[in-house]
């Protein structure tokens, strides 16, 4: 009999439920994606300028596996201007291709085998799978609607165990667009400090904040010697595929993070940083734009929900929707299957992002306003054939 080649705990990963869905969207015509969580914005001229004006100048080579020494010290100058947050540049900050491979660095090189990290659910699809492949043990946190899927004092507490070692945040939150005040988080704070818990906090929705200014974990009171600290560039500035994010905490975790960054990728494209320093330091004018644009999508989508009967909390940051479809009768699969194939709209079954998504599907409102609301008159008019159908079944 032939043994498998592939490891146990790859082969047994469930693949992404995003793109899963996603497959069916392929080859379809005239399609309206509220699905996929990237800005429908262009990178701006200022950034995308730099970035070719650096090639020309000849900027091709490797950089430092930290990255370049000037885009370390203009996010170190960023955090203290913008959060009044102290990073050395050079021992305290990483680059990293995107979040996502913060992600796995900061895992890697915190957890033995058996050390359980906390993640809230809903949650974004990698988490789980990335702290799995990194020798961890994740629990889930659920959390419902009736908290405002937030994390509250009392349910961490009841989560927390004797192997317990660190605890994922995301905020603002992929998929239900949920936020955290200071206050909120620094009672958060208070229970993880006096168990010691490491936090690993993915904080690249932080500008597009609508309601409240973000509060980076960081600067609550006795965190940041307990924090690694991941943004990034792909939301903010409309820069997804540039790959550039950074990881900034205390610097032995931050040399442990480096060693294995510069035994699998070496560095980031020099390309790539020389872009994210413009974004850093050129004009903040196309930023601000983007994100009143969101605001005013965010508003417009969250009304139009519940007008047509889609019961959603008003998400307090990023750029999505997590509207209850409990109402249909239908699952969150057969939702988002019967939207996309009737109506073609394609939205994500809350399922992708944990057992708690069920009865919710997550909406990107990351596009265009005059696509959203056409989106939603076919919405609209897709639940009402199906409650006509529902009574004629009566």
């Amino acid at each position: 009999m032939n043994k498998s080649i592939v490891s146990h705990k790859v082969r047994d990963m469930q693949p992404s439920g995003i793109r899963v869905f996603f497959d069916l969207v392929l080859g379809m015509k005239d399609v309206i994606s509220l699905g996929v969580g990237e800005p429908d914005f262009v990178t701006p001229w200022h950034i995308r300028e730099s970035a070719i004006y650096s090639i020309e100048e000849g900027y091709t080579s490797y950089t430092s596996n930290k990255g370049l020494v000037k885009l370390r010290a203009y996010i170190a100058n960023f955090l203290k201007k913008k959060y009044g947050l102290d990073y050395d540049a050079d021992e305290e900050i990483l680059i990293t291709v995107g979040v996502s491979e913060g992600l796995d660095l900061a895992m890697r090189a915190i957890f033995d085998p058996g050390d359980e990290i906390l993640i809230c659910m809903p949650s974004y699809v990698s988490y789980g799978p990335v702290a799995a492949l990194a020798g961890g043990s994740p629990k889930f946190i659920s959390l419902a609607q009736k908290d405002g899927f937030k994390l509250t004092p009392e349910i961490l507490n009841r989560n927390i165990g004797p192997r317990t070692k660190a605890i994922l945040f995301n905020y603002p939150c992929n998929p239900t667009g949920v936020s955290y005040t200071k206050k909120e988080l620094g009672a958060l704070n208070k229970i993880l400090e006096k168990h010691g818990i490491w936090i690993i906090s993915d904080e690249v929705y932080d500008e597009l904040t609508y309601d409240f200014d973000h509060t980076p974990f960081s600067t609550l009171a006795g965190a940041k010697e307990r924090t690694v600290y991941l943004n990034g560039f792909s939301k903010v500035y409309a820069m997804t595929g540039w790959r550039v994010g950074f990881a900034c905490g205390p610097k032995d975790v931050i040399a442990a993070m480096t060693k294995i960054h510069q035994y699998t990728i070496m560095c980031v494209p020099i390309t790539s940083q020389m872009a994210a320093c413009e974004a850093l330091v050129g004009p903040r004018k196309p930023i601000e734009e983007m994100k009143r644009e969101y605001h005013r999508r965010r508003d417009f989508v969250v009304d139009r929900l519940n007008e047509i009967g889609l019961p959603c909390h008003k998400p307090q940051g990023a750029f999505y929707a997590f509207p209850s479809i409990k109402k249909t009768g239908m699952s969150s699969g057969d939702f988002a299957t019967r939207l996309l194939k009737e109506k073609k709209v394609a939205l994500v079954p809350g399922t992708a992002f944990g057992p708690e998504g069920e009865g919710y599907v997550r909406i990107s409102y990351a596009t265009s306003f005059s696509l959203l609301k056409e989106a939603f008159d076919r919405i609209e008019d897709f639940l009402k054939k199906k409650h006509l159908q529902t009574k004629s079944r009566g």
